[in-house]
């Protein structure tokens, strides 16, 4: 463990993005808080990084130089944001998009599961994320593709802590955002009446959010959904097909999608780490940290703690869901949870009913995703 701000590792070398997950397990057991220039202080186990999650007092979310609502907010700010958002996650709306979901899937489903084979990234789960984000905000299918090419790039990135390009990336969003914004008000009364429209309805402090706000929330939002349910869908398939006990106990009880979405979840995450930012001097495991020092909590090693999951590797139903950080824990907890869960399970179940056996192809591997992103860059299966 470091003693002083020296390196202790760096999570952009060859070693660790070969295999995130192996490196980040190697990590929690032999450097559990450890320091590098690019990430600040990096938590490994699950105990640290709920500690983090639960103390919003210590660790605070203001972490960018951008405007991020409500991510990047602590209390009280936070919880009038917070209030606003969570109604467009209840289970009402969820109840409305469902069948949505469902048509989505069917579709997809049914142009391209007819054949023998896939490659899983590109023509399965990035259309998946990006046709029902375009369905769930109220966007255009045009969109699709810059939405994709943005993702894309804003990952980039954000691997190389390029600043500037970053800045540049929000801008083109929030552009983006204010053209959908201009037609709308241009309808009027005649506007549909999807998310983006009721944003644009919604006040904090006796005011209407402004621009910039709505372009944040988007954005948040746009960012969780593309790469995280795309890298889900991905994960989620490897598992299948390398597991043909669990893909025949799915297929033989689909209702048990819900639970074992999670629990594979939890075993590869679809997200690396979240950024914190100290607002008083902390300690962890002997190890002293200064305030106003970055801290970077890495979920996919404190979702395999064997001291939390017995086992860790094993996946099993019989876990307490509580103890999952999947969708994270305490007032940040992530409010698209209940659409996350709906999706996959929906999603899933397409590919199964459409499918006779996923398998994975002789001569053809997989290719693991890189640091920013988890999961699969490219996934080729047999789906007969």
């Amino acid at each position: 463990m470091s003693e002083s701000l020296k390196q202790d590792w760096d999570p952009r070398s060859d070693s660790v993005l070969r295999d995130q997950r192996a490196a980040y397990d190697a990590m929690r057991e032999h450097c559990p808080v450890a320091h590098s220039d690019y990430a600040g202080w990096s938590l490994f186990r699950h105990a640290d990084v709920r500690r983090v999650l639960l103390d919003h007092a210590s660790f605070s979310n203001q972490v960018s130089r951008h405007v991020s609502v409500p991510n990047g907010m602590d209390p009280p700010e936070h919880t009038a944001y917070r209030k606003i958002i969570e109604p467009y996650f209840n289970a009402e709306r969820m109840a409305e998009f469902e069948p949505i979901c469902r048509a989505i899937a069917e579709d997809l489903a049914t142009s391209v599961l007819h054949q023998d084979h896939i490659e899983v990234m590109a023509d399965y789960a990035q259309p998946f994320a990006l046709r029902i984000q375009c369905a769930f905000m109220g966007w255009p299918l045009n969109l699709q593709d810059p939405l994709l090419s943005w993702a894309t790039r804003n990952a980039r990135a954000t691997l190389a802590r390029n600043r500037a390009a970053l800045k540049e990336l929000a801008q083109e969003f929030d552009t983006l955002i204010a053209d959908l914004l201009r037609m709308r008000r241009q309808a009027d009364s005649e506007a549909d009446d999807d998310v983006t429209t009721a944003l644009m309805r919604e006040q904090i402090d006796d005011r209407p959010l402004s621009d910039q706000e709505i372009a944040s929330i988007l954005r948040n939002w746009t960012v969780g959904e593309v790469g995280t349910i795309a890298a889900s869908v991905g994960i989620l398939a490897q598992f299948l097909a390398v597991h043909p006990e669990v893909q025949q106990q799915l297929r033989d009880n689909p209702e048990l999608l819900w639970q074992a979405n999670d629990e594979i979840l939890r075993l590869h995450g679809p997200l690396v780490d979240n950024r914190r930012r100290t607002a008083c001097p902390v300690e962890f495991d002997g190890q002293h940290i200064e305030a106003e020092q970055a801290i970077t909590i890495n979920w996919i090693a404190a979702n395999r703690d064997p001291a939390v999951f017995t086992q860790p590797e094993r996946f099993s139903l019989d876990r307490d869901p509580s103890l999952n950080l999947l969708y994270g824990a305490g007032i940040h907890v992530c409010p698209g949870a209940p659409l996350a869960r709906m999706e996959l399970v929906i999603i899933m179940r397409s590919l199964l009913q459409h499918s006779r056996e996923l398998s994975l192809i002789a001569g053809q591997s997989a290719l693991l995703a890189t640091y920013p992103s988890s999961g699969y860059a490219r996934l080729p299966l047999r789906l007969r």
